[in-house]
């Protein structure tokens, strides 16, 4: 992944709008678990060259380091396209770049929401209008330590992708004029919806996913 010097980040890492709070409960469905705790069922490693081994460990997904590459797991069932969220937790256990990029479908296309990116600290979506998550309006810098568990959560409408850390609002973009996709490479291989690390150690664990009607809220 091509790095760039964080100093020349921070002029746009504050979002001019802050989004809103997490929504509460009204007009979406009930939780539905997406990881067992003891298999991967339902997932299948992704296929990266020179991936890290991939493995569950005391009730979570354990991602390895590889050898300086992708590392990651891929949904293997149905998956909705649009008014859904996915949340889970993630922690860094070692390395320094990114321990979750999520890659969700948004409508016929798909993004990733990458945490801990180019150098450890850039957190936005991968892509938006061809740009990444280091040099578009979603990006953010924020620290993360090592071996501590994040909340995260990640919600996508027709007309919004939203995005939250420990409930706290990172990403708030209205994506009805934008164009979406990923960058391009391995992580292509991700689609539907995986989950990766880059040259880094990382556990997932709490998976969840639910539908929502946004003419409910």
């Amino acid at each position: 992944m091509k790095r760039r010097w964080l100093t020349l980040l921070f002029p746009i890492l504050v979002p001019a709008q802050p989004p809103a709070s997490p929504p509460n409960e009204t007009g979406a469905g009930a939780w539905k678990s997406l990881f067992n705790g003891t298999t991967l069922q339902g997932w299948r490693e992704t296929p990266f060259a020179g991936h890290g081994e991939v493995r569950v460990a005391d009730g979570t997904i354990a991602l390895g380091t590889g050898r300086g590459r992708l590392t990651g797991i891929t949904w293997t069932g149905a998956f909705p396209h649009s008014n859904y969220e996915i949340r889970l937790d993630a922690a860094r256990m070692d390395g320094s770049d990114f321990f979750a990029g999520i890659t969700f479908p948004v409508h016929d296309s798909f993004c990733s929401w990458i945490n801990g990116g180019w150098g450890g600290m850039v957190v936005g979506l991968s892509s938006l209008d061809g740009n990444d998550a280091s040099e578009n309006e979603t990006t953010v810098a924020r620290g993360f330590e090592k071996g501590r568990w994040y909340a995260l959560r990640l919600r996508v409408t027709d007309d919004r992708i939203q995005a939250w850390i420990d409930e706290q609002p990172v990403i708030d973009v209205n994506i009805g004029n934008a164009e979406i996709g990923l960058r391009p490479g391995e992580i292509e291989l991700s689609k539907p919806l995986g989950i990766a690390s880059y040259s880094t150690a990382a556990r997932l664990r709490k998976l969840e996913y639910r539908l929502i009607d946004t003419n409910g809220r």
